[in-house]
């Protein structure tokens, strides 16, 4: 097996690395709409390189071909399609964002496959400050302003500290990385704002993380509380200083993640 791969399963783009026997999928947020994982194995690999001696971790997009009207769940069925194909029967899922709405959905789908479960910066459901956000940003998307959307995702996602250094490239946003079509971008966008468990996401029997941000400004920061409560075999770790973008900032999301998963 080899150390580094990428290719499609089921229209999904997906990188994987590590040669280990334990599986770990990794689903990203809404980011993903507007570009997937294909060609970025390298890119992608190094927050998990200290953990893949004894995992095969894989990142998946959503399908490259999305169609509007395709639901959460939809996207569940979809990535278990893609792991038959890659042939992983069990696996822990880190999601993040939508990727753990998705997740979610997973390990209520397919029970028996799902080992553990982390769900970052998501939500049981839609809420108004989700459909606050999600709806300015299909307004950006339908009059093709990617350096608008780009800066809005990054104010509502960051601290303070650390924006100071990425507003130098704000420029820059609305030259890079502009989807030919929005059209992927607005399925997923769709589907989180039709996302609603609240009234079966107690019935994840896995044992899940929870981890939120104190100021997250794009799925509220009580979010996390509510999966918390909802989720009867889960424990929670909130950053309070830290938004959205967690991951991104703090400097030990992913060990925290990976040694959940082990644990």
């Amino acid at each position: 097996m080899k150390y580094i791969d990428s290719g499609t399963a089921c229209g999904m783009d997906y990188a994987a690395f590590g040669t280990g026997k334990r599986a770990v999928v990794v689903l990203p947020g809404l980011s993903d709409g507007l570009t997937t994982v294909q060609g970025k194995a390298l890119a992608l690999m190094p927050p998990y390189i200290p953990f893949l001696k004894d995992r095969r971790v894989y990142i998946f997009s959503r399908k490259s071909e999305l169609k509007i009207g395709a639901s959460i769940d939809d996207m569940a069925r979809d990535q278990l399609c893609a792991l038959d194909e890659l042939k992983v029967k069990k696996f822990s899922v880190l999601g993040v964002s939508e990727g753990g709405m998705i997740a979610a959905s997973l390990a209520l789908i397919a029970p028996e496959r799902v080992e553990r479960l982390v769900l970052a910066v998501s939500a049981a459901g839609v809420n108004d400050i989700i459909c606050e956000n999600i709806s300015r940003w299909l307004e950006l998307a339908d009059r093709g302003d990617h350096g608008a959307l780009m800066r809005d995702t990054a104010e509502k996602s960051y601290s303070e500290g650390y924006l100071r250094a990425m507003r130098k490239m704000y420029p820059l946003l609305g030259l890079i990385g502009k989807p030919k079509s929005y059209d992927r971008f607005r399925a997923n966008c769709e589907a989180i704002l039709s996302f609603d468990k609240r009234g079966e996401i107690g019935k994840i029997a896995c044992p899940t993380l929870i981890i939120g941000g104190g100021r997250d400004k794009i799925v509220g920061a009580d979010a996390a509380q509510e999966l918390h409560a909802l989720i009867p075999y889960s424990d929670m770790y909130i950053y309070p200083e830290l938004g959205h973008g967690l991951y991104d900032e703090s400097g030990d999301f992913y060990r925290r993640a990976f040694d959940f998963i082990d644990s």
